[in-house]
């Protein structure tokens, strides 16, 4: 209040000096009222922390100090550290050379020879000779049973930096018998065979080689050549040229393929029922020349693959004669897609595939013999052009030791090859002429296909694998598809046991058949449909190692015993039994 009223005669005394003087101004009392009230201001405590000159209060003294080391004895000495030790697996020796024998019953002989010598460090040469025979003996049979297979080969190989090259000649001489006549036909003479001589032979000469450059555009080069003929003047010449060849364009590069399969087969006369046609003019003359290219390119993003490609192919057959008839040449052009994709749904585990592809396929003489040894050398040869092939599947492993493959297809192909069994004549004109042997027929054929596999390595001894797969078969012209089983599988094992010992098996499973069965010239049954009982097919060896060049090995085949017929009329072996020795060395 004090401060109050003392502004307040501050703010008059300048009010009244401020103004003229004037000697009229009167007085004014002022009366304050208001009783004086004092009040007590807040206290703040001053925060101030004092310094200190520690160094002049409280000096440090200086401490000297000494250490006197005496030896103390002592015995102790530790041990260095040590690594844990590793079995390792004693590494086998390997060797440049062996010979395996082996006999068995129906006087079986089973013998092999491998030979190559390094001429340096870059060259080597090798060679071959295989022998496969038995001299029959099968159940019911009244024609000879034997065969022989034998075959030599000599090959050559050069490596050295990005270019590999190899080169092979090789000839096979193969010896069979048409001992399947129908036994069980009412119109089959069992009196006409006695002057039958079943035997026949193919002989094969093969000359391959193979160029490989790394890291350039030219990949691959392939050239084969392959003469084919048998002891009845039948004869075939195949030439092969197929390059490979890859273009970058900026980032993308382009695979490109071409292919020459130039064919020429030649067959003394077609298959004649009666003797009395026998020197007639009968002969098949076939040349089919197939020039193809397959450019292709693929795609990649992320877990997706794709590639994309066509394969433009050219036909032209120049010659064409059957029963001494020329039908003149032909030519045509066929574009066929490639695609194929693949995704990984799960990584590794789970490969969802498909695609659709096709391609003009050269068939030949030796094709058809490497499946059917008992064809007539009678046939005419001709492409088949599978028009599509499409398909889907899955792939992929449900373990980390165990894989899977599953896939469905549709495919359509125009003259398929189907084996079919020759008529039987009244009065054969050949040894391959009393229902004894098979020619090949071509139909349309579209089909679907179901097919599953599994593989398992259990461990580092035992291997386990098993597939199985289903066909449908639609025909155009025939009524069956000739001897295509609508179901086939097939189970396989394989173990170690110890170091010395080893094991496997096979089991094939083989579903019905169908073929049929002429009687040419003759009034009752003339034709009919003879259905081929599915069957198992067992097999099974052992082996063990006496050392690590001797080797000795027990095979069994068809160990159930079933004599079932792989072909119509041909039965085979019943239980094999091979008992032999393969031995390794170094020159």
């Amino acid at each position: 209040m004090k401060n109050k009223i003392i502004i307040i005669l501050l703010i008059t005394l300048q009010t009244v000096f401020a103004q003229k003087k004037d000697e009229n101004i009167g007085t004014e009392v002022v009366n304050i009222v208001k009783p004086y009230s004092p009040t007590v201001s807040d206290a703040n405590k001053i925060k101030e922390v004092p310094t200190l000159d520690d160094a002049e209060i409280n000096k440090k003294e200086t401490v000297k100090y000494q250490i006197f080391s005496f030896p103390v004895a002592s015995t102790f000495t530790p041990s260095k550290g040590k690594a844990a030790g590793v079995d390792k697996a004693k590494q086998e020796r390997l060797f440049s050379n062996y010979l395996t024998l082996g006999f068995g019953n129906y006087a079986t002989l089973n013998a092999e020879l491998f030979v190559t010598h390094e001429l340096d460090k870059y060259q080597y040469v090798g060679a071959m000779l295989r022998h496969q025979s038995s001299q029959g003996g099968i159940k019911g049979v009244v024609l000879d049973d034997k065969f022989a297979e034998t075959a030599a080969d000599v090959l050559y190989g050069y490596q050295r930096k990005d270019t590999k090259f190899s080169a092979n000649l090789g000839y096979k001489r193969e010896g069979y018998n048409w001992y399947g006549v129908p036994l069980d036909n009412t119109n089959f003479n069992l009196n006409s065979i006695t002057n039958v001589n079943p035997n026949h032979q193919y002989n094969t000469i093969n000359l391959g080689s193979e160029l490989t450059i790394n890291d350039s555009f030219f990949n691959k080069l392939n050239l084969n050549f392959i003469s084919f003929s048998d002891n009845y003047n039948s004869k075939e010449n195949r030439f092969m040229i197929k390059p490979d060849f890859t273009f970058d364009f900026g980032d993308t590069s382009v695979k490109t393929k071409f292919g020459v399969d130039y064919l020429i087969s030649e067959f003394d006369t077609t298959y004649l029922t009666n003797i009395s046609q026998v020197g007639t003019n009968s002969n098949i003359k076939t040349s089919n020349l197939i020039f193809n290219i397959n450019p292709s390119f693929q795609l990649l993003k992320d877990d997706l693959s794709v590639e994309i490609g066509a394969d433009v192919v050219f036909f032209s057959r120049a010659k064409d004669v059957f029963a001494g008839v020329d039908y003149g040449s032909e030519t045509s052009f066929f574009i066929y897609p490639k695609i194929n994709a693949s995704y990984k749904v799960v990584g590794d585990l789970m490969i969802a595939f498909g695609g659709i592809e096709g391609k003009l396929i050269q068939n030949s003489y030796a094709d058809f013999a490497n499946v059917n040894k008992f064809l007539s050398p009678t046939l005419s040869i001709n492409p088949t052009d599978q028009q599509y092939d499409l398909f889907a599947g899955l792939r992929g492993k449900l373990a980390s030791s165990l894989a899977y493959n599953l896939k469905a297809s549709y495919n359509a192909s125009k003259d398929k090859a189907l084996f079919k069994t020759n008529a039987l004549s009244q009065s054969p004109a050949n040894n391959y002429s009393y229902g004894n042997s098979f020619n090949v027929v071509y139909d349309n054929v579209k089909t679907l296909s179901f097919f599953g596999e599994l593989k398992a390595d259990v461990n580092k001894n035992i291997s386990l694998g098993l597939n199985a797969e289903y066909n449908n078969y639609g025909t155009d012209l025939e009524a069956e598809p000739w001897n295509l089983p609508a179901v086939k599988a097939s189970f396989t094992t394989d173990f170690n046991i110890g170091t010395k010992w080893y094991a496997g098996s096979q089991i094939f499973y083989v579903g019905e058949r169908k073929d049929q069965f002429t009687n040419f010239g003759f009034t009752s049954n003339t034709d009919s449909v003879q259905t081929l009982d599915s069957y198992f097919d067992i097999n099974a060896h052992i082996g063990y190692k006496y050392n690590e060049r001797l080797t000795a090995f027990l095979k069994g085949n068809n160990l159930a015993n079933q004599t079932y017929n792989r072909w119509l009329n041909y039965p085979v072996q019943g239980a094999q039994v091979i008992l032999g020795a393969s031995y390794k060395f170094d020159f």
